[in-house]
C-alpha cells in the first residue's frame, strides 16, 4: 500500500492510565556530519516535537485524526538543521485527541474500539541509516499538562513544567523508563495533506467587564482555535478561560448553551491555567482546540491579562481561487463560506468546531466543490475518503460521521450523506484528473450501492437524513426524493469509474441500474403538469440537478422552479440540498439573475440574512440557533465560480486539460473577476459593464484549451488569453 511503513521501533507508552499529559525524550551520540536526517514518528491522539530543545516545525494538532484501529499516521520531520555532531535530545510531548477520549458524548468516543492510552513510534534516519528508534529505553515524565480532552480543553500548571525538558542533560533521576506497549492496530501510513497551522492572529475588537472577575473579549470574527495569552500573577493564581460564538446581549456574558448539550462530562470549551509565578507566562494550549468568537476569562486571583489574541487554525492548505464582483454581499458571502470551510477543517472535515468536531460526511460531500475551486484539498480529501472507507461495513452500510465509534449506522445518514465516497473521488477526477483515487475505492462504491439495492422497493430509496436544517420542518421534501435522486447519480457515476478504469460491462450493469431508477423516478413522481412530487423548489431542482427528467421535460421543469422561487419571494424555502441543487438549477437553465437574488436577498430565510444580522460565517440554521459555523450551506462559493465567473470543468476531458467558459451576464453585477489555480496553471475570467457593452477578458493555460461560449459568440477551442466586447 501507498506510504506504508515498517518502522523499527517500537510502540511505547507510559505503561499507566493518563493523568497529566507525559513527555518522552532519548538522548543520543553522534560523531560523524551530519548530511540529511529525518525522524518518523506517529505519536497518539497529538503530539507535539522537539529536538535540541526546538519545536520541531510549526504544525498544531498533529496527526489529523483517522479510524485508529484501521489506519494511523505518521509524519515525517526533515530534522536536518535541528541535530549537531555531538549529543542530540528529541522529546516528544503526548496528547488525547480522539485516540484517547476519558469524556462522555453522545457520540460514544469513550467507548471507541481504539481507546488506549497516548503512545508513539519512532525512527530517526541519519545519513540513509537508521540510528535511533523507540524502544524502552527511552524515559518519560509527567508534563504540566494536567488534562486535556478535545471537546473540553486543556489545563497547565506552569508550576509543574520541567526546565529544558528537550535539551542536552538534564537531570533525569525522576524520569522513568517507558514501556513497550502494543499498537494501536491501524496500518502505518505516511501523512501527506498539509499540516495544521496558526495561519492568522486576530486582536480583540471589543471587551466587556462582567464583573470584578469576569471579563469577556470579542474577536469580531468566528474562527477555529484557541486563545493565546500573556499573563502574570502569583504562583498559584489560576484564570479560566472559556470559548463561545454567543454572549447575552445586555451582559456580554458568554452562552453556550445551544451548542455544549452532547459533551456529558467535564466543562465545555475550557482551558484553565495556573501560573508559576515567573513574571510574564504564554498560556496556550496544545491539545485541544475550539469554535468560538468570544473568550469569557474567569479569575478570583490577582492575575493580570497583559496581552490576548485568538489564533486561527485548520489545515492550512494552498489558495488555488480568487473571487470578487461589484456587489458586496455577494463577496461577504464568499468571505463567509471559506472562514466557515478553514473552520471546519481541522485535519478532517468537520460539521462544527466545536459542538461535535464531528466528520459529518453529509457536509462534506456538499462542501467538496467549494473546496477544490478555493484550496488544494486534494490530499486532505484523499485522507478523509480513507478514514470513510475504514468505517464501511462489510455489507457497504456506511455511518454519518467518520471516524466512527459506532454511532450512526442506522440513523442520522443516508444517501446524500453516504454519496462523499463517490463525490471526492468524482470531483477529484473533475478537478485534478485523478484515476487512482477512482480505482483505489471502486470496491467501496461497487459495495456500497449493493446495499442500497438491498435496500430499494421499485428501484427507490426511502431512508436517510433528506433535505436536512429546513427552516420549516413540515415542507421537508419528501426523503425518497432526495435519497432516490443521490442513488440514480451514485450509479451513473459508478458507470464513469468503470469507463475510467476500462470495465466495459461494469460499466454497462450500472447505466442499466441507473436507467431503472431514473424510470422509476418518473413512473412515480412526475406529473402531466410539470410538478414533481410534493411540488417543493427541492423536489423540483433535485429532477434538474440528478438528471432525472425526460429531455422534453427539462426546460418546462426549470421554468416551472425559477417561476416557484419568484413565488416564495427569494425566500430560502429549503434545507442543505435545497441550498446546493436550486441555485445552480436557476443559472443552469436561464434564471441567473434570479439565483443571484435568492442568494443575496435580506430577508428571512436566506444567505443573505445571516449577513445583516452580523454573520461571519455560515449558521447552521437559518435563524442562527445552534452552530454558528457550519459548511453545509456553502456550495454558493462553487456557483460563484461557475456561473457568474463562467469556469465549467468537463468529465471528458478532466484537470481542466479542456473546459467551458460561459459567464452568466448577472444584471444586477457591474463586474466579476474570478481565477482558479489548475494543474495547468491559472485559470481567469473576467467581465466588465461599459456603458451597453460587457468587455470580457479570459486567461487560459497555454497546456490547456477552452471553449468559450457568450450570448452572440464563440471562441472554440482556444489558449492563452483574449480578450472580447459583447
Amino acid at each position: 500500500m501507498d506510504n506504508c511503513r515498517k518502522f523499527k521501533g517500537q510502540w511505547i507508552s507510559t505503561g499507566m492510565s493518563p493523568g497529566n499529559a507525559p513527555c518522552f525524550r532519548k538522548s543520543f551520540f553522534y560523531s560523524q556530519k551530519i548530511e540529511k536526517a529525518i525522524l518518523f514518528l506517529c505519536g497518539l491522539g497529538y503530539h507535539v516535537l522537539y529536538v535540541n530543545g526546538v519545536k520541531a516545525d510549526d504544525r498544531v494538532l498533529a496527526p489529523a485524526p483517522t479510524q485508529f484501529d484501521k489506519h494511523v499516521s505518521y509524519i515525517e520531520y526533515d530534522i536536518t538543521t535541528l541535530l549537531h555532531q555531538g549529543e542530540n535530545t528529541v522529546a516528544v510531548l503526548l496528547g488525547n485527541g480522539l485516540y484517547f477520549s476519558s469524556v462522555e458524548d453522545t457520540w460514544n468516543f469513550a467507548h471507541a474500539p481504539w481507546k488506549d492510552v497516548p503512545k508513539l513510534i519512532c525512527d530517526i534516519e541519519i545519513n540513509g541509516e537508521i540510528r535511533v528508534v523507540s524502544d524502552n529505553s527511552w524515559r518519560w515524565h509527567n508534563s504540566h499538562i494536567t488534562f486535556n480532552a478535545l471537546r473540553n480543553g486543556q489545563y497547565s500548571d506552569a508550576r509543574l513544567k520541567i526546565s529544558d525538558f528537550a535539551k542536552n542533560g538534564i537531570d533525569e533521576t525522576s524520569w522513568h523508563n517507558a514501556c513497550t506497549v502494543l499498537p494501536p492496530g491501524g496500518m502505518l501510513i505516511r501523512e501527506t495533506q498539509p499540516p495544521c497551522r496558526i495561519t492568522h492572529i486576530y486582536k480583540p475588537v471589543k471587551k466587556f467587564f462582567i464583573s470584578a472577575y469576569e471579563t469577556t473579549y470579542d474577536f469580531g470574527v468566528n474562527l477555529t482555535g484557541w486563545c493565546r495569552i500573556r499573563a502574570k500573577g502569583k504562583s498559584g493564581d489560576r484564570f479560566q478561560v472559556k470559548y463561545g460564538e454567543q454572549i447575552a446581549s445586555v451582559s456580554g456574558r458568554l452562552n453556550t448553551q445551544e451548542i455544549s448539550g452532547h459533551v456529558k462530562s467535564g466543562i465545555f470549551q475550557c482551558d484553565q491555567y495556573t501560573l508559576g509565578g515567573s513574571g510574564e507566562e504564554i498560556c496556550e494550549p496544545d491539545f485541544a482546540y475550539h469554535g468560538f468568537r468570544y473568550v469569557q476569562i474567569f479569575s478570583v486571583d490577582q492575575v493580570e491579562i497583559i496581552d490576548i489574541e485568538a489564533c486561527f487554525i485548520h489545515t492550512d492548505f494552498e489558495e488555488t481561487g480568487n473571487f470578487n464582483s461589484s456587489d458586496e454581499m455577494l463577496n461577504t458571502l464568499q468571505r463567509n463560506t471559506l472562514q466557515s470551510f478553514l473552520s471546519n477543517y481541522t485535519g478532517i472535515p468537520t460539521d462544527c468546531p466545536h459542538r461535535e468536531k464531528n466528520g459529518w460526511t453529509g457536509d462534506a460531500q456538499l462542501a467538496a466543490a467549494t473546496g477544490l475551486w478555493n484550496f488544494d484539498t486534494a490530499e486532505s480529501f484523499r485522507h478523509f475518503l480513507q478514514i470513510v472507507a475504514d468505517t464501511q461495513r462489510p455489507d457497504g452500510q456506511l455511518p454519518g460521521t467518520a471516524p466512527n465509534a459506532g454511532w450512526g449506522y442506522n440513523r442520522l445518514n443516508g444517501p446524500a450523506w453516504d454519496s462523499l465516497i463517490f463525490e471526492y473521488p468524482c470531483m477529484l477526477y473533475l478537478f485534478k484528473g485523478d484515476t487512482d483515487t477512482v480505482k483505489k475505492y471502486y470496491d467501496n462504491c461497487r459495495r456500497y450501492l449493493d446495499y442500497c439495492l438491498s435496500m430499494a422497493q421499485d428501484y427507490l430509496l426511502d431512508f436517510g437524513l433528506g433535505d436536512w436544517c429546513h427552516w420549516d420542518v413540515n415542507a421537508i421534501t419528501d426523503i425518497k426524493v432526495t435519497s432516490s435522486g443521490y442513488f440514480y447519480q451514485d450509479a451513473e457515476r459508478m458507470a464513469l469509474f468503470a469507463r475510467i478504469l476500462g470495465r466495459p460491462q461494469d460499466a454497462a450493469d450500472y447505466e442499466n441500474l441507473a436507467r431503472k431508477i431514473k424510470e422509476s423516478f418518473n413512473r412515480n413522481f412526475a406529473h402531466p403538469d410539470g410538478i414533481w412530487a410534493d411540488g417543493t423548489l427541492t423536489a423540483q431542482a433535485s429532477v434538474l440537478y440528478f438528471g432525472l427528467a425526460e429531455e422534453k421535460d427539462i426546460q418546462l421543469t426549470a421554468d416551472i422552479l425559477a417561476s416557484e422561487v419568484k413565488a416564495h419571494k427569494y425566500h430560502a424555502d429549503f434545507g442543505i440540498l435545497g441550498a446546493k441543487f436550486i441555485p445552480r438549477m436557476l443559472a443552469e437553465y436561464g434564471y441567473a439573475d434570479d439565483a443571484f437574488k435568492l442568494i443575496t436577498q435580506t430577508e428571512f430565510p436566506g444567505w443573505g440574512y445571516q449577513v445583516i444580522q452580523g454573520a461571519t460565517t455560515l449558521w447552521e440554521n437559518w435563524n442562527g440557533t445552534e452552530s454558528q459555523n457550519h459548511i453545509m450551506f456553502g456550495d454558493i462559493s462553487a456557483w460563484m465560480y461557475q456561473y457568474p465567473g463562467g469556469i465549467i470543468p468537463t468529465l471528458d476531458n478532466p484537470g481542466f486539460r479542456h473546459f467551458i467558459l460561459k459567464p452568466c451576464f448577472i444584471t444586477a453585477l457591474d463586474y466579476v473577476d474570478v481565477s482558479h489555480k489548475s494543474e495547468y496553471g491559472i485559470i481567469h475570467s473576467s467581465w466588465q459593464r461599459n456603458g451597453k457593452n460587457i468587455h470580457c477578458h479570459f486567461e487560459i493555460p497555454s497546456e490547456c484549451t477552452a471553449d468559450i461560449i457568450l450570448p452572440d459568440k464563440k471562441f472554440m477551442g482556444v489558449s492563452n488569453s483574449i480578450e472580447t466586447d459583447i
